[in-house]
C-alpha cells in the first residue's frame, strides 16, 4: 500500500501498486495542456512509470520555476539527436542551457554553415511530429561506457571515465535511438519542445584550451511558448541591429586584422571619441583631486611574482625577454604604481594619495572569446589606486562612490546596479583582515543609501570588491566600474609611510577604475545609442551640404566659422542629389546636417536637420552655434529637439 505525497502537501494511501497515468487520471490533471514532466523522489519519470512503495511526486506545469529549463534541456538534446542523424561520424561533446536558451559543441569535419541550420531545424521538428517519449534508464558505469563506445563517442567516454568511478549509477536519457548523459530533468514527450531557433555557428576550443581540437558551437534558444519565443526574436533582432561592429561600418571608428589580433586600430573617427572620453575623464580626476601618472609597459617578472599576481593570472600575461632578464607585459597598473609611491619618503601628511592613470595594459584572451571592442587584448583602463591610513578608508570609498556615480549620470543608462564581492576561496591574508575590509566596504554602501546584492567569494585574491553595473535600454548588464580595498599588495611590495608617531606603517590601497576599458566602455556606448552618440562624442558634430556647386563658397564660410569655434564639421560639395547625401549622413549618425541653397544664401541662414529625421527649417546661423554649443558644453546626452 504505498503512500503518496504530491507537491501541494497532500497525501494519498493507493492498496496496490499504481501507474503514474492511473494517478494523473485519479486527480483530474489532463497532459495535454500545462503538465511538461513529472518527478518521482526528484527524479525524471516517464507516464508508465508504476508506483510500488511509498514516493513522493511533483507534476511540473509551464508555471513551474524551472519548465523553461527542464524544455531547454530536452531541447539541447533533440537538437543532438536531429546532428547525429544527418552527420552519423560527428561527436556529440558538451552542451549546456544559457540563460537564453542552449549550444551543443560538435567535433566534426566539415564546417557546418548558417544554412545548414535550416536544415538542421527542419529535422528537429520532423522528430516533434513523432511526438515521441522521452525516457531515462539507471545503469551501471560499465553498461554506461558499452553504450557510448558502440557509437565511438570518444568524448562520452572521456566524461564518463573522468566524472565517475566504476561502482556509480549513471543516468541516461533515450531519444528514441538517440542516448546522452543526464544534463537535467526532461519532458516527459518531445512535443513540448516546439518553440525554438536555432541561431547561430561559433568555434570553440575543447576545455578552453587552445592547445585541444578546435569545436564548433551551435547556439539555440527555446521558450515555453510562441508568443515568448517571438518576443525574445524580436529582442535579439534588435541585439544584432545594434552590434556596434555592424554600426562601425557606417561610422568608420577603427578595425582589427589577423596579424594584430583583439588589437585596435584606431581611425580617426574611433579617436577622437576616445579622447573626448578620456578628457572627460581628466577632467573629474582633477575636480576629484587625483594625480595623473604613466607607468611603462615593461616591468620585471620578479614584481609580478612579489605581488602574487603571476600565481593567479600568470595565464593571461604576455612575457618577453631581453638581455637574460624576462619581463612582463603589464595586465593591469597596480604593481607600478606601488613602485612610484615607494620613491621618496612619504609621511602620514602626505595621505591620502590618489593616483590615475590611463594604463595600457595587455591580457592573454582566448582568441574564441575576442569580440570587436568587447573583448580585447590591448585595452586602457581609467584606472587609479589611492594610497590612504586606515582612518581614511572610509571617506575615500564614500568619494570613490560620488565620483562614479557622478561620471556615470553624463550617459543616461537606464539603471546602476551594486554587487558586493566577498572572499574567494583561493586569497592570500587572515580572516581579521578579510572581515575588517568586507565591514568598510559594506558599511560605505550601506552609508551611501545604495541597494546592493552581495557575491559570495566573487572578490579578488587580495581583497573584497564593488562592482557598477551598467544596465542599458535592452535590460543587458555591463560591469564597469570597481572599487577594491587591499590590505595586501602595499604589503608584498614594501610600500610604507611614517606615521604619527615616527614609525613606519603600511598604506592601505583602493583600486578604482569607472569607464573600465575605454575601448569596451565605447562599443557599449554605441549599442546603447545604436551609434547616434551625444554630439559631444560624435566624432562629427555637423556636416553642411550643397544643393549646387554654385553654393559651395558660402559653405566653406559657415565651415571656416565653425573650425575657428572648434566644432566638428565636414563640407559634402559633391554633385549628386541633396536625398542621398541626406541619407548617406543620416546613416553615419552626424547629429546635425545643415542644408545650403538660394534661400539659405538669400536670408544669410541654414536649413537644419537631424539625425533623427526632425526638420528645423531655416535657422539663423548664430543662434544654431549657440544651441550646440550649450550642447556641446554640457554634454547633453539629448539632441535640442529631445
Amino acid at each position: 500500500m504505498p503512500v503518496i505525497q504530491f507537491c501541494d502537501g497532500s497525501k494519498e494511501i493507493y492498496k496496490h501498486s499504481i501507474s503514474l497515468q492511473e494517478i494523473l487520471k485519479c486527480k483530474n490533471i489532463n497532459i495535454n495542456q500545462s503538465l511538461i514532466a513529472i518527478s518521482v523522489n526528484g527524479d525524471f519519470a516517464n507516464l508508465n512509470t508504476v508506483i510500488t512503495e511509498d514516493a513522493s511526486i511533483s507534476f511540473i506545469n509551464k508555471k513551474d520555476l524551472y519548465a523553461l529549463n527542464i524544455i531547454r534541456c530536452s531541447c539541447i538534446q533533440l537538437l543532438n539527436y536531429s546532428i547525429k542523424t544527418i552527420w552519423p561520424l560527428c561527436k556529440i561533446v558538451e552542451s549546456k542551457i544559457t540563460s537564453n536558451g542552449f549550444y551543443c559543441d560538435i567535433d566534426i569535419k566539415n564546417r557546418i554553415l548558417e544554412k545548414d541550420l535550416v536544415l538542421i531545424e527542419k529535422k528537429m521538428k520532423t522528430f516533434l511530429h513523432k511526438k515521441y517519449d522521452i525516457l531515462n534508464k539507471k545503469v551501471s558505469f560499465n553498461q554506461a561506457l558499452k553504450e557510448f563506445e558502440e557509437r565511438l563517442e570518444t568524448y562520452k567516454i572521456n566524461f564518463i571515465k573522468t566524472n565517475f568511478l566504476k561502482n556509480d549509477i549513471i543516468s541516461l536519457y533515450y531519444h528514441e535511438n538517440y542516448i546522452d548523459f543526464d544534463i537535467g530533468m526532461q519532458t516527459f514527450n518531445i512535443k513540448f519542445c516546439k518553440h525554438f531557433k536555432l541561431q547561430k555557428i561559433g568555434g570553440v576550443y575543447w576545455k578552453g584550451d587552445n592547445q585541444n581540437q578546435m569545436l564548433q558551437r551551435i547556439y539555440g534558444t527555446a521558450w515555453l511558448n510562441k508568443e515568448e519565443l517571438d518576443k525574445h526574436l524580436i529582442y535579439i533582432s534588435e541585439v544584432v541591429k545594434r552590434d556596434h561592429r555592424k554600426i562601425n561600418k557606417y561610422l568608420k571608428l577603427y578595425h582589427m586584422q589577423d596579424e594584430s589580433p583583439g588589437m585596435v586600430f584606431w581611425h580617426n573617427n574611433g579617436w577622437i571619441i576616445f579622447n573626448e572620453l578620456e578628457n572627460f575623464v581628466r577632467e573629474k580626476l582633477k575636480e576629484y583631486k587625483y594625480k595623473e601618472v604613466k607607468t611603462p609597459l615593461l616591468i620585471d617578472k620578479s614584481i609580478w611574482g612579489k605581488s602574487g599576481h603571476w600565481d593567479n593570472y600568470k595565464d593571461a600575461i604576455f612575457t618577453t625577454s631581453s638581455e637574460n632578464r624576462e619581463y612582463c607585459i603589464k595586465p593591469m597598473n597596480c604593481p607600478g604604481h606601488v613602485q612610484i609611491f615607494n620613491i621618496g619618503l612619504k609621511s602620514y601628511r602626505d595621505l591620502p594619495i590618489r593616483m590615475a592613470e590611463f594604463g595600457s595594459c595587455h591580457r592573454n584572451e582566448f582568441s574564441g572569446a575576442l569580440h570587436g571592442l568587447m573583448r580585447v587584448r590591448n585595452f586602457t583602463q581609467d584606472d587609479a589606486h589611492i594610497f590612504c591610513t586606515h582612518e581614511q578608508i572610509h571617506s575615500e570609498i564614500n568619494n570613490c562612490i560620488k565620483m562614479i556615480y557622478d561620471l556615470y549620470g553624463i550617459f543616461n543608462f537606464k539603471k546602476i546596479i551594486v554587487k558586493f564581492s566577498t572572499r574567494p576561496k583561493k586569497r592570500i591574508g587572515n580572516d581579521v583582515i578579510w572581515d575588517k575590509a568586507e565591514k568598510d566596504l559594506s558599511d560605505s554602501l550601506k552609508e551611501n543609501n545604495l541597494e546592493f546584492e552581495y557575491q559570495l567569494g566573487e572578490g579578488a585574491f587580495y581583497g573584497p570588491k564593488i562592482e557598477f553595473i551598467l544596465q542599458d535600454s535592452l535590460d543587458r548588464h555591463w560591469q564597469c566600474g570597481t572599487i577594491q580595498l587591499d590590505f595586501y599588495l602595499p604589503i608584498r611590495l614594501n610600500a610604507f609611510y611614517i606615521n604619527e608617531h615616527n614609525e613606519k606603517s603600511t598604506p592601505i590601497i583602493i583600486h578604482r577604475a569607472i569607464l573600465g576599458s575605454i575601448e569596451r566602455f565605447i562599443g557599449i556606448l554605441i549599442e546603447e545609442c545604436s551609434g547616434k552618440l551625444p554630439t559631444w562624442l560624435a566624432p562629427i558634430q555637423v556636416v553642411i551640404i550643397s544643393i549646387k556647386n554654385i553654393h559651395s563658397i558660402y559653405v566653406n564660410k559657415i565651415v571656416k566659422k565653425f573650425n575657428l569655434l572648434n566644432i566638428r564639421v565636414e563640407s559634402d560639395l559633391r554633385n549628386e542629389k541633396i536625398g542621398l547625401k541626406i541619407r548617406e549622413h543620416t546613416l553615419r549618425r552626424i547629429p546635425y546636417i545643415l542644408i545650403c541653397g538660394e534661400k539659405e544664401i538669400q536670408s544669410n541662414k541654414v536649413s537644419v536637420r537631424s539625425r533623427n529625421g526632425n526638420n528645423f527649417g531655416i535657422v539663423d546661423i548664430d543662434l544654431f552655434i549657440k544651441k550646440l554649443q550649450k550642447e556641446i558644453f554640457t554634454r547633453s546626452f539629448f539632441q535640442m529637439e529631445d
